[in-house]
């Protein structure tokens, strides 16, 4: 395992975004299909986390078509990358960075709930609901490894706590928020671009926008220090992996029949293993953190873990992972939500208590 320092104001028409992406990261980075119209509700916000002065930055994502997977052509490729696939996204929010442990903290050591009874809060009907969902086992070790907490991404969760702390936020905040598909990141990521990276091809530039092995001093570093690409986003190659909600399949791309433009595609995940990091790390090399690059989890990322059965919510040895969260513009119901694992399942042959029902 081993961003253009502005943010692009989004427009209306397709001819003004491609330019603007032009400027932003190079005439070789021009899109082949450009993104849709924001629609006019989409706009930046601040959310501020319930009982806390903690607060995160979310973007407005576009909405439109682009080509997924990277060219036979692109130095690093691997076969997973391919066939490329053109895919419709709808349009939705992302988070500017990583979630860090200033945010993944309240939830995973109920600081909410300990605030409220050292200030007698009463809490409030989100606070009634998030207060039900289910939080993390007391950790068996010091899960920032010694690399950093203020302001530094979380990691070594596994894909099921993240999209229960997903769970949590929603409800503490009235706004759905997920991990993002596969699909969504990478579009995210490419940001209307069809190079290697966000930025270019120029891996001599990498430094500029990604923490990753020749620069990191072996550590994930701080959220938001290096460029962000060129819809706003921090982070999205390097510093730390992002877990997405898809199963990972080498030859899912292959599944697509030709000229059939899918929508929001998503590969539903059953069992625990392997599910899709994307983006690079700190401890990885420059290919890794490629916008098309797909990372398979793996047992090896909780060999060192010494519960038995594996603890569903820890993973030892996954100090590159982390994750970003994402909010659709259209929020899905409930049968979407259930028929998508878009909310968190605890598969099978993941249980804590082999004799515990599934989620």
């Amino acid at each position: 395992m081993r961003l253009r320092t502005f943010m692009i104001d989004l427009v209306g028409l397709r001819s003004v975004l491609q330019l603007a992406v032009a400027m932003a990261v190079g005439t070789s980075a021009v899109t082949a299909t450009a993104a849709d119209p924001l629609p006019p509700s989409m706009k930046p916000y601040t959310e501020t986390i319930g009982n806390t002065d903690i607060t995160f930055k979310m973007l407005p994502i576009p909405g439109g078509e682009f080509v997924m997977g990277s060219p036979d052509s692109e130095e690093g490729r691997k076969p997973d990358e391919g066939p490329q696939h053109t895919v419709k996204i709808e349009p939705f929010w992302m988070g500017a960075t990583e979630v860090t442990w200033d945010e993944y903290d309240i939830w995973s050591y109920n600081l909410d709930i300990q605030r409220r009874q050292f200030t007698g809060e009463a809490p409030t009907a989100r606070d009634k609901v998030a207060d039900l969902v289910a939080r993390p086992t007391k950790p068996y070790t010091d899960m920032t490894f010694g690399m950093g907490q203020k302001g530094y991404p979380a990691i070594c969760m596994t894909q099921h706590a993240a999209k229960k702390y997903c769970e949590w936020l929603s409800a503490k905040t009235g706004h759905y928020y997920r991990l993002p598909t596969e699909a969504e990141w990478e579009y995210a990521c490419r940001a209307g671009t069809t190079t290697p990276y966000s930025f270019g091809d120029d891996v001599s530039k990498l430094g500029d926008y990604a923490w990753y092995f020749e620069n990191s001093s072996e550590k994930y570093q701080q959220v938001g220090q290096k460029k962000p690409n060129p819809w706003g986003l921090f982070d999205m190659h390097g510093n730390v992996s992002e877990w997405c909600i898809d199963k990972y399949d080498p030859e899912f791309y292959a599944t697509f029949k030709k000229g059939e433009i899918p929508v929001n595609p998503v590969n539903i995940p059953i069992t625990e293993y392997p599910r899709v990091a994307r983006g690079g790390s700190w401890d990885d090399d420059p290919e890794v953190l490629r916008s098309a690059s797909r990372i398979p989890s793996s047992d090896e990322w909780k060999i060192q873990d010494p519960n038995l059965p594996k603890s569903v919510w820890y993973m030892t040895d996954a100090l590159q992972v982390g994750f970003r969260v994402v909010r659709p513009l259209t929020p899905p119901s409930a049968e979407e939500r259930k028929a998508r694992t878009y909310d968190a399942i605890l598969p099978s042959d993941a249980r804590e208590n082999p004799n515990r029902k599934v989620d």
